[in-house]
């Protein structure tokens, strides 16, 4: 009849155990998700967008290392040519990059005119700097 109280105060701290032993497997779990599983699935839909808009004309590379330019676009293929009369047939899948895309050409244009106006403004401080010497010289 002695070992009943002993049992009993032993059932909260097994309980308790029992949550300490878990917590860090579930920690480790939520930073598998955070920083490898959901950044793995945020890339895997750009990919699937970026091959859902292809467009004739755009200049892809394909994970096989060819370069080319759409030629046409099918539901599950895409019509690559490759040079003057060489046209080669390939698995939407098998389109790695988009050279040409429209939006990083936008983006470029964008940072080429951010850059002139820097340039701009430097020439401009330059100048102004160059007038107050001349103007100290006098």
């Amino acid at each position: 009849m002695s070992f009943i109280p002993l049992l009993q105060d032993a059932a909260p701290q097994v309980g308790g155990n029992m949550v300490m032993t878990v917590a860090p497997f579930i920690l480790i779990i939520a930073v598998f998700y955070f920083f490898m599983i959901r950044p793995q699935n945020k890339k895997q839909k750009e990919i699937e967008k970026m091959r859902d808009s292809l467009q004739k004309g755009d200049k892809v590379v394909t994970i096989g290392g060819i370069h080319g330019t759409v030629s046409s676009v099918k539901e599950k293929t895409v019509i690559l040519k490759v040079d003057d009369g060489t046209k080669i047939e390939f698995d939407r899948s098998a389109v790695a990059t988009v050279a040409g895309d429209r939006a990083s050409a936008k983006a470029e244009k964008a940072g080429k005119s951010e850059e002139k106006k820097d340039e701009k403004s430097d020439d401009a401080v330059e100048e102004s700097s160059a007038g107050s010497e001349s103007s100290e010289n006098k």
